[in-house]
């Protein structure tokens, strides 16, 4: 059934999303000592992939929701993605976004006529503005990650990916809510042939490394980290999956995740956010401490965004 679900989901979004390249890196390949394939998510629509399960979200809606709107809070990716996906399909977008968030990406959302409220950083705050905006207007709240269809709709890039690439052995994404990694978890069990599913994450907000360990759902003390759309937690709809079918998750240091975003800008041409900067690091992290677990093999890797504060480099 999820299978079927999965290509169903596909079908319904494809014309409101880019098929993304993949591309190569020799340099890379040489450095790591394998292949690797990345898929550009930040040539996608809004610039991350998280308009897939925003677009396959907002499709799944009856007449009466979509014409009430929708309601989400974000740090910035999901804002921009269900903005525009609301746009396309003709319905209002409320979003709440903390105080904090990348200036570029506040931009992103009113260009795409989404109506910004602004609230306190953290995530007690902004699911409180969220619910006060429901109450309000009676619209429906869609949550960035932990969300059945939103998670669906996320899984399509992995699947796309295999489609292209059917012999990877391993995927890598960030995880932050746990949207991406559960739906490219699904998408590698139903697609793959043999294709394990592994993250990366900072150590500053290590909670869905810590939430694998314990096997409950962790909290962060702090979100101290540059990868923004990191800093939110995993679900309780995500993390059963993520505790099924993700092998292991990877924790890099700040610095590492500087590094590998200075690595992809500098070597391969393309512009990327620090939090797919993260899935980089990982990978550089784990196959320089397990190098005959990647001997031979072909990892893909999701470049989640390109969604950069120029203003505010880390380097």
């Amino acid at each position: 059934m999820i299978k079927q679900d999965l290509l169903d989901c596909h079908l319904r979004i494809k014309p409101h999303i880019h098929n993304t390249a993949v591309l190569s890196s020799r340099l890379i390949n040489t450095k790591i000592g394998i292949e690797v394939f990345f898929k550009c998510e930040n040539f996608q629509r809004a610039g991350a992939y998280k308009i897939r399960g925003a677009t396959n979200a907002i499709l799944q809606l009856s007449h009466t929701q979509k014409s009430k709107g929708v309601v989400t809070h974000s740090s910035g990716n999901f804002a921009q993605a269900l903005s525009l996906a609301a746009k396309n399909i003709g319905v209002p977008a409320h979003i709440v976004m903390p105080s904090t968030a990348p200036a570029v990406k506040k931009v992103g959302v009113m260009e795409y006529e989404g109506k910004i409220y602004e609230c306190e950083p953290t995530l007690r705050a902004r699911q409180e503005m969220a619910d006060i905006i429901v109450k309000q207007t009676e619209a429906t709240f869609l949550h960035p990650s932990n969300n059945e269809n939103v998670i669906m709709g996320h899984g399509t890039a992995a699947m796309e990916l295999l489609e292209g690439q059917p012999n990877l052995n391993m995927i890598f994404c960030p995880v932050g809510g746990g949207g991406l990694i559960a739906g490219s978890a699904l998408a590698a069990n139903y697609f793959g042939k043999d294709c394990t599913v592994l993250g990366g994450e900072p150590f500053s907000v290590d909670d869905a490394y810590r939430s694998l360990m314990s096997g409950k759902i962790e909290g962060n003390e702090t979100t101290d980290t540059i990868a923004d759309g990191l800093k939110t937690t995993l679900g309780d709809k995500n993390f059963p999956i993520i505790q099924k079918h993700v092998q292991k998750i990877v924790r890099v240091t700040e610095a590492e995740i500087v590094d590998a975003m200075r690595l992809v800008w500098e070597r391969m041409k393309i512009i990327i956010e620090p939090s797919s900067a993260v899935t980089v690091a990982a990978l550089i992290r784990d196959a320089n401490e397990n190098p005959s677990i990647y001997k031979d093999k072909k990892v893909g890797v999701i470049i989640s965004g390109g969604n950069v504060d120029l203003n505010n480099l880390p380097f």
